[in-house]
């Protein structure tokens, strides 16, 4: 059914405008994001539960834009947008579901609660958009229950993209402001000077989510697409060691990361000399070798300022905050003191980010999150990649990009430009081991799946000459890149 929809005046939203600014629903300063950036505004619609008057004026404002719009559910997107859509429910009739943000495991075990019928339309209702994704994990519970969607309606759009991504998965959004309109507003009224209005306009222009469809792209529609350069992307890396790794690679000109999956130290120090010259990553795995020492750490450290690269300890933490804390800092490898990046899965949750973060973000460290592995049958795809982009988007600070194998492909894009990604399981030519090991070339790694760093381990330090086969795989690597960059 098509909403009956009250008519509001300009005057209207612009009265509404005024009056989230004076509950501070819209604050304006120095605000540090969960990605780490400095915003200098700050949009905080949970308040508005607490002026019940503001609350059904903002309901009305976004139920006024849905003229024309036809459904006959409506689901709000956890949690600040629930009331807005009891508010419209309750005011104009119409049913409302709810989704659970955590599923029980007990019970009913339902993603989405309340009535309805499979092939029924369903309104997804938010407080503001930004990229689109929290709109996104609304949409698929919906869609896997039979539901149809197909609008969404907001009180703000941020402009940062999420219009746009939203359109890519044929979903119209309706916003009852824009941040341009609030800001316009605000100066209007001298409550904001245009010095600030256009420092919050800089701001979102170069902040762009870029995002891309949730909806899987054909075999056939896969190409080698233009690629931003390492020199560009380096000023958009907020984590130290991310953006010198970007710099590192654009001056070595090389996007090799040798795996030294070797069966001692000393076979470690010594590939580490012999292909440190063609490497921008050295990717240890100390925990294999019967003996570890403080020596060892130095020596490989002295390496890697000899010949330029940077040390990944592959560790893929898996555990709580608390014990990662322990493991990272302590223990017989004390990973953080001589590794300049290490990794982990997100499996026990973003806790597990803010506890190496404790260890290594005082040591100008950074932290790889692990979305995809290159093993036949992984279990970490689909829901559990996206939820990993998510983490590490809030994380920034820390987080320096991810180990993946088909960035271009996911469903939520490949993440920020300012992260970085690096690919095991890569040879001069594709195919498989008899454990489950998938290969692939750096051509499709870096062309076609659109990785940043590819990580080779048996087709150099099994090489009768280690070092010329990292040159040639060095040569391959950079090539798949410049001709992705010129493209």
């Amino acid at each position: 059914m098509a909403p009956k929809v009250d008519e509001m005046a300009d005057k209207d939203y612009e009265e509404l405008v005024l009056k989230l600014h004076e509950i501070e629903a819209v604050k304006f300063g120095e605000f540090k994001l969960k990605s780490g950036l400095i915003s200098p505004v700050y949009i905080d619609l949970r308040v508005i539960v607490s002026y019940p008057e503001i609350m059904l004026r903002v309901s009305e404002a976004m139920w006024a834009k849905l003229a024309g719009t036809t459904f006959d559910v409506m689901c709000g997107v956890p949690y600040t947008a629930l009331p807005i859509a009891t508010c419209m429910s309750l005011n104009h009739g119409t049913p409302m579901l709810m989704r659970r943000k955590e599923v029980k495991d007990y019970g009913t075990k339902k993603a989405i609660e309340g009535a309805f019928e499979k092939g029924q339309t369903c309104l997804i209702v938010e407080d503001l958009v930004t990229s689109g994704a929290s709109v996104m994990e609304t949409v698929q519970p919906l869609e896997d229950v039979g539901l149809k969607v197909t609008d969404v309606v907001v009180l703000i759009d941020r402009e940062q993209g999420g219009e746009s991504r939203l359109a890519s998965d044929n979903l119209k959004l309706h916003s009852a402001f824009t941040l341009s309109y609030i800001l316009d507003t605000l100066v209007k009224h001298s409550l904001v000077t245009e010095e600030v209005s256009g420092k919050v306009k800089a701001f979102i222009a170069a902040n762009q989510t870029h995002g891309a469809s949730s909806k899987a792209p054909a075999a056939e529609e896969k190409k080698t697409s233009r690629r931003m350069s390492y020199e560009d992307r380096a000023p958009l890396a907020k984590n130290p060691m991310g953006r010198q790794l970007f710099e590192l690679m654009a001056k070595k000109k090389t996007n090799l990361s040798v795996a030294a999956d070797v069966g001692s130290a000393e076979e470690m120090l010594q590939l580490a000399d012999k292909v440190g010259p063609y490497i921008a990553v050295l990717k240890t795995h100390v925990d294999v070798f019967d003996s570890w020492t403080e020596e060892h750490a130095k020596e490989l450290n002295q390496l890697a300022e000899k010949h330029n690269f940077l040390i990944f300890e592959d560790r893929k933490f898996a555990d709580i905050g608390n014990t990662v804390v322990m493991q990272y800092g302590g223990g017989i490898y004390k990973i953080a003191d001589w590794s300049h990046i290490t990794n982990a899965h997100l499996v026990p949750g973003p806790g597990i980010i803010d506890g190496l973060k404790k260890v290594g973000e005082p040591k100008g460290r950074g932290l790889l999150l692990l979305a995809e592995m290159s093993s036949k049958g992984t279990l970490a795809k689909g829901a559990y990649t996206e939820s990993v982009v998510k983490a590490a988007e809030e994380n920034q600070d820390f987080v320096m990009g991810f180990i993946s194998v088909s960035p271009s492909s996911w469903s939520c894009g490949p993440g920020p430009t300012g992260l970085i990604h690096m690919t095991p399981g890569v040879q001069l030519a594709a195919g498989g081991d008899d454990l489950g090991q998938q290969y692939n070339t750096p051509a499709s790694v870096i062309g076609e799946r659109g990785s940043d760093i590819i990580i080779v381990g048996r087709g150099i330090y099994k090489a009768a000459d280690p070092a010329k086969a990292a040159k040639e795989y060095r040569d391959e690597g950079w090539r798949a890149y410049e001709d992705s960059v010129n493209a």
